[in-house]
């Protein structure tokens, strides 16, 4: 039986390398979250860090971050999905969005994947399915010629990082909003 708990995954890769960089925007937000909930990480047996915690008057949320690459998410986030007993329904990934410009959001439910190996193995690891909530923090396409692996891998722009911290506030914002609010009143507030 499924509990009550949500799993709100931030996608990213490891390392310092990668840590600034715009496909690491996903890791950025849930960092945000757990400083504002004085939380911290703990390393897991599923190749993952998590943490439980509750926002206040809220349901259990379970936080994590894949310790692997980007393009391996799926396996860690189903083994804490399997063990925190979460449904897919109550999955929420954070993560990069080239189809969008910087700073803007989109919340939304299901979809395709839209060519992002972070979104493809976690749809394969849940068997296909697609019912999983969708937090896409716009990062802007790359420029000219510029393949999109190599922007995403790229830091933010001096004008991107001022508004940064903002952008990263308000996704976060908008995560609290999904699990207390509802995704339809927050996709209401935040597009």
């Amino acid at each position: 039986m499924a509990s009550e708990a949500w799993l709100i995954a931030g996608l990213g890769n490891p390392g310092a390398r990668y840590q600034r960089t715009r496909h690491n925007v996903g890791q950025m937000v849930l960092d945000e979250l757990l400083d504002r909930l004085g939380a911290s990480y703990s390393r897991t047996k599923v190749g993952a860090k998590a943490v439980g915690a509750q926002l206040p008057d809220g349901p259990k949320l379970v936080f994590a971050v894949s310790e692997g690459y980007m393009n391996e998410s799926g396996k860690p986030l189903r083994g804490l999905m399997d063990y925190f007993k979460v449904d897919p329904h109550r999955l929420v990934v954070v993560h990069d969005e080239v189809d969008l410009p910087f700073g803007r959001l989109k919340l939304k439910r299901g979809g395709s994947e839209g060519g992002h190996n972070g979104l493809k193995s976690i749809t394969q690891h849940l068997g296909g399915n697609r019912d999983y909530i969708r937090v896409r923090a716009g990062v802007g396409r790359p420029p000219g010629q510029m393949d999109t692996a190599a922007y995403v891998l790229q830091p933010f722009s001096a004008d991107e990082g001022r508004d940064l911290p903002e952008f990263v506030s308000r996704t976060a914002d908008s995560v609290e909003a999904i699990v207390t609010e509802g995704l339809d009143r927050a996709m209401n507030s935040f597009h």
